[in-house]
């Protein structure tokens, strides 16, 4: 699947899985039903009914009540599709206690997945079984880094966005300076001993480290110097993972840096690896801001302007972005407006506008008619106009300077607006 397009998708799926996550029912009110892709719709409406039937006897007339209008909507949804869409179908449904003794509510919520799932489940319980989507997040490519020369050898693995180090061995094999007294035939024989062993040892260290890793993509070499490739060259490294070898890559660097300096020099072959795409469009972006050509621009308000005029070529967003999109209309007359901001102001800004006049017609009634997400809001414009949209993650170090240096909303335009 395009990472373009995965990067909102799985961000999406992410806000939800947190937000179902944080629901709880009593008893086994609360409903999960997945169909997988080639299930009949009759097939699954059928199953439903019988689960209806099913929960008559359960005993509490509160739960029961609970459980059937559950199934009800359920249903309901499910009919909805002709047939079960190319990734599946995943609802659920129940009644979420409210604030106050006794008060309820039933909550409805489809999951479209971006990859199709591959279980069919009903349950009932007093949580949803977010489980099988929370696979779905699962980076699924990984790709191992070994940085070598005579000295040290560091392995890492790069998982996504995730650079984790894993571990670092020493080699124990002299400089090629013989010590005083030694014969220059026998220094060397004793150092190419152990530096066969040090081979030995950077293969098995490998075998031990990706081998057993089941999503392992690739496998890139490293480092200063030509040890690296006399290591290649060898047999030490186990069949699967010698086919894995996608690069060689020279480094001025060993250790820590030198496997930065990896990720650094090896865009073309990770650039599915969303680590080193981020960091690409970012850099992308930041160029553009450095060199004034007026093809990008930042803040909300420029932004949107922007996205208006059609003229947003890739609209980035941060993940950190923990901002609302609010609509505020006028229940006496037509008047409506919008305001941006962070979650935990909305409860007080509510409670304003209690007291607050219309400005057009004086009426104080003013109330809030809808809460949008601002990334859905601003991606939802910018998708109407064909443009790509990147969620950028806080976990590189461009990442965190889209979220504090330009509030977390950027743009790389198509062309300049006029002026």
């Amino acid at each position: 699947m395009n990472a373009k397009r995965t990067s909102l998708q799985r961000f999406r799926l992410k806000r939800a899985l947190e937000t179902l996550a944080s629901k709880e029912g009593r008893g086994t009110e609360l409903v999960s039903l997945y169909v997988p892709p080639g299930r009949q719709i009759s097939e699954v409406v059928s199953m439903l009914k019988q689960e209806y039937g099913t929960a008559s006897n359960i005993k509490s007339s509160t739960t029961r009540k609970n459980v059937q209008d559950a199934i009800v909507k359920v249903k309901q949804r499910v009919k909805l599709f002709k047939k079960v869409p190319e990734n599946g179908i995943v609802i659920f449904c129940g009644a979420i206690p409210q604030n106050g003794p006794g008060s309820e509510r039933i909550e409805t919520y489809v999951i479209n997945p971006p990859d199709p799932i591959q279980v069919y489940l009903y349950r009932c319980d007093s949580r949803f079984h977010i489980e099988h989507l929370q696979e779905l997040l699962t980076e699924k490519e990984t790709y191992g880094i070994v940085v070598i020369d005579a000295s040290a050898t560091t392995y890492a693995a790069l998982r996504g966005r995730r650079l984790e180090p894993i571990e670092e061995i020493t080699s124990g094999v002299p400089g090629k300076f013989r010590a005083g007294g030694q014969s220059a035939r026998r220094f060397e024989r004793q150092r190419e001993a152990k530096l066969l062993d040090y081979f030995k040892r950077i293969g098995e260290h490998a075998n031990e480290n990706f081998l057993p890793l089941a999503d392992l993509k690739g496998l890139i070499i490293g480092g200063p110097g030509p040890t690296k490739y006399d290591f290649q060259k060898g047999d030490y490294l186990h069949y699967m993972l010698k086919d894995k070898i996608i690069a060689t890559i020279d480094t001025a660097y060993v250790g820590e840096h030198g496997v930065e300096e990896v990720v650094e020099r090896s865009p073309k072959i990770l650039r599915r690896v969303r680590y080193v795409e981020e960091k690409r469009i970012m850099q992308g972006f930041l160029y553009e801001i450095g060199h004034d050509t007026g093809l990008a621009t930042y803040g909300e308000s420029e932004v949107r302007r922007s996205s208006r005029l059609g003229i947003v070529k890739t609209l980035l967003l941060s993940e950190g972005l923990n901002v609302f999109r609010v609509t505020v209309k006028c229940g006496t007359c037509d008047h409506t407006k919008q305001e941006t901001m962070k979650n935990h102001l909305l409860p007080a800004f509510e409670q304003s506008l209690d007291r607050e006049p219309c400005p057009k017609c004086s009426a104080p009634s003013l109330i809030v008619t809808n809460v949008k997400d601002l990334i859905d809001d601003l991606a939802e414009l910018a998708e109407e106009t064909g443009a790509e949209v990147e969620i950028i993650s806080v976990e590189t170090e461009e990442g965190q300077m889209l979220k504090n240096s330009f509030g977390g909303i950027a743009a790389i335009l198509r062309y300049k607006p006029s002026s």
